[in-house]
């Protein structure tokens, strides 16, 4: 017996997004992470054609990660004047023009410029969805979200997959691909709700500034921690691999299957947040990223324990946003905060690892990184404690409830 079509809708029995705009926005999330993994397997081609350094190379993803932190800020102040619609809309609009601004640029300036638009479209793309599944499915939001970032990860791995197949002299008609399904997507918008209801309380949340401030604030600690282990994992296991006797092509492999992880652990983690509570699911995730960082310190195991780091890594971003906005419902800044965090921590953190670790040596990735989870992990019990999450996990009488936000919107 299935339960009235209400069941699991936000505040106000609409849904926000029909199956189409579904499965549009999973696609958009597979065209915003290839994007972002395109820029390093072009640079030999970036070099080639524009006669720079790798170093200057390299600034076409931090032009796009400055833009996507515009891009969320941007979108987040315009919500309270522009819909749903029209700033999704925009996004895509923004990074098809970047995309191919990037393709067709004449001058590295030209393409700087590019790839900053398309961080506009990005930003505004990653937040504003992350937000209407944050808000948009019930109790299943967590285990949806985490499907919606699955499909990042797909893109991730996908978008260096088609550089490799196809030559990084090929990156132009990547990136216009990905302007044109950017732009295809637009027609999906009429299934997205023009606006989300308001928050509706939920018990046991804080109401003072008080307590609220405190509670943001170590959201925003997680999110910028995680994201330090999971770029400074990225960026330095091959090096730390190496370092203890692997050859170039079993590092390489290794941390391969660790951005896999990633994307794995995401779709593992979509039932299991129909059955465990996010401050579960947050201490369990920072408690084995802690394990294995610490078993990578082992050479024997180190490449096995950089896998099981990434699959630790990867319900942390998904399963923490829908708990921020029940814990924090009169707060809408909230999840912009934290996806901002969470960009400026992959901008920041891997060039002041790199710096702590000239001042010692390459072997101490592993053990520095599990400091950090260690923090992480007093942050997670101390959010367990302070902003319980009873809003998350559905109690018995939901158990056989079908989920009814792929419903039609009312006009």
């Amino acid at each position: 017996m299935t339960a009235s079509p209400e069941a699991d809708l936000p505040e106000g029995g609409k849904p926000l997004l029909t199956t189409v705009a579904i499965v549009a926005s999973c696609l958009a999330f597979v065209v915003i992470g290839a994007l972002q993994a395109l820029y390093g397997p072009a640079i030999p081609a970036l070099r080639d054609e524009f006669g720079i350094s790798p170093a200057v190379a390299g600034l076409s993803l931090s032009a796009h990660f400055v833009g996507a932190l515009l891009g969320v800020l941007i979108y987040h102040l315009l919500r309270g004047r522009l819909n749903n619609r029209v700033l999704l809309g925009g996004s895509y609009v923004l990074m098809a023009l970047g995309a191919a601004a990037f393709a067709f640029s004449p001058s590295w300036a030209l393409a700087l410029a590019g790839t900053f638009v398309i961080g506009l479209g990005f930003g505004g793309i990653d937040y504003g969805l992350n937000q209407l599944f944050a808000v948009g499915f019930g109790h299943r939001s967590t285990a949806m979200l985490n499907l919606l970032n699955g499909h990042f990860g797909i893109g991730a791995i996908a978008g260096p997959a088609l550089i490799g197949w196809l030559g990084a002299d090929s990156y132009p008609e990547i990136f216009v691909g990905t302007g044109v399904i950017s732009l295809l997507i637009l027609v999906t918008l009429g299934g997205v709700a023009a606006r989300e209801p308001a928050p509706a309380p939920v018990d046991g949340a804080p109401a003072g500034g008080a307590r609220v401030l405190p509670i943001i604030a170590v959201f925003i600690g997680i999110y910028v921690l995680h994201v330090a282990i999971e770029t400074g994992v990225g960026g330095w296991e091959p090096t730390h691999l190496e370092a203890v006797g692997y050859g170039a092509a079993t590092a390489a492999t290794a941390t391969s299957a660790y951005w896999a992880a990633m994307t794995l652990g995401r779709f593992v983690a979509a039932p299991i947040s129909l059955r465990w509570s996010a401050p579960s699911i947050l201490l369990v995730c920072c408690i084995g990223m802690a394990g294995f960082l610490l078993l990578a310190t082992v050479p024997a195991f180190a490449p096995y324990a950089y896998f099981g780091v990434g699959l630790m890594i990867a319900p942390i971003f998904p399963t923490c946003l829908p708990w921020l906005n029940r814990a924090v419902p009169g707060v809408g800044a909230a999840g912009a905060y934290v996806i901002a965090a969470s960009m400026i921590g992959g901008v920041a953190f891997p060039p002041l690892l790199g710096a702590v670790i000239d001042t010692m040596e390459v072997k101490t990735v592993p053990l520095l990184l599990f400091l950090l989870a260690v923090v992480c992990g007093v942050l997670s019990l101390w959010l367990r404690r302070n902003a319980p999450d009873p809003g998350g996990v559905p109690g018995p009488r939901d158990s056989g409830r079908t989920d009814a936000v792929t419903a039609p919107l009312n006009p």
